[in-house]
Parts: structure tokens; sequence; C-alpha cells
């Protein structure tokens, strides 16, 4: 494996951390409803926190993605630096209450759609290897998809919406990202950090 002077154990480990994140994200968020609302916060600095690994993440796999596509990986690197900058701008406007939880939502939304993007590139240049799994590079494919549907949300945000019963069904729809995000992406980082620190 070709990376920026980091060793695969390292690597590995971000991808971990990036999905033990997610999977933190949503037992915060699950203990919002049951236990108690200040959980809110947790999951909302958790988020931004993915969003941050995520793009450290597609840095240290840089050279690696190069190296099977000079262009597509510049490209891709980039959609990843906005993916997280989308991610952590949702997380402060909701946690400073500039706005409500439902366009800081759409936000994050977007950007873990942009993520998802450079999830999509990267596996897709992999596939051209053998340095990954078939199955993890499939994965990754599926799951990156889907989480691009939270582009689905971005005539939310031109409209400036920030209600749940003023929301139409095609932005809801938009919402199949997050659980993309909560759910399957942490399948696929933590499949790829053992997979790395395997080597």
């Amino acid at each position: 494996m070709t990376t920026n002077n980091f060793s695969p154990a390292t690597v590995g480990w971000v991808a971990i951390a990036t999905g033990a994140s997610s999977i933190l994200a949503v037992l915060c968020l699950a203990l919002m409803f049951t236990v108690n609302r200040s959980f809110g916060t947790a999951n909302d600095v958790l988020n931004g926190i993915v969003g941050i690994s995520s793009v450290i993440l597609a840095w240290m796999l840089y050279a690696e993605h190069r190296a099977r596509s000079p262009l597509l990986s510049q490209v891709a690197l980039v959609l990843a630096l906005l993916g997280a900058i989308f991610v952590v701008i949702g997380s402060i406007l909701v946690i400073f209450k500039v706005t409500g939880f439902v366009l800081a939502g759409f936000y994050t939304s977007v950007g873990n759609a942009l993520i998802g993007c450079w999830l999509v590139a990267f596996c897709y240049s992999m596939q051209r290897g053998d340095g990954f799994p078939n199955n993890l590079i499939t994965l990754g494919l599926v799951v990156g998809v889907l989480m691009a549907m939270g582009f689905l949300v971005i005539p939310g945000i031109v409209a400036g919406i920030d209600s749940m019963e003023s929301l139409p069904w095609y932005l809801a729809s938009g919402y199949v990202g997050f659980l993309a995000t909560y759910l399957l992406y942490p399948v696929w980082t933590i499949g790829l950090g053992r997979n790395l620190l395997l080597k």
C-alpha cells in the first residue's frame, strides 16, 4: 500500500476511529430521544468529528488513490475537504443555535454526501488493483452512493426550511444519506481499518 508516509496500521486506526465516532453519534442520538436532550449536543460534536476524521482518512489514503487515478484522486480529495467543511458548519449552526436542527442537518447531510462522493471515487479507483478485498470495494461503492443521496436536501437549504412540519417529502428522502452515514459508513471504515491492520 502506498501512503503519504503513514504506516498501514496508522491509517487503519484512523479508519476505525472514524467508524467508532459515527457509532457513538448514533448512540448519542438514541440517548437524546430516550434519556436526555443534552445528548443532542454530543451528537452534533461527534458529527463534526466524523467529518474531520473522514477528510483526514481521505488525505492519508491520497497517495494510494493518486497512484491509481491521478486526476480523480485530486477531485475526490477536494470533495472530501468540502464535505468536512459542510459537516462542521452543520454542527456549529445547531450547537450555537444559529439555526434549528433541521436546517443544520441539511448542511451536515450535504457534507456527508460530498464525503460519499469521495468514497465512490476512491473505491472505483481501487477496483483496478489488488490493494483491498473486492467485498470492501463493493460495499464502499454502495455506501458512497447512498450517502450521496444527501444532495436531495439542497433545495431545503436554498429555501431556508427549518421545521419538520414544513418538510416536503422529497427533502425527507435525503435523510437516506444520514442513515447510510450512521449505519453503513462505520461498517466500511472499520472494515477498512481491520484490513489495513492485518497488512
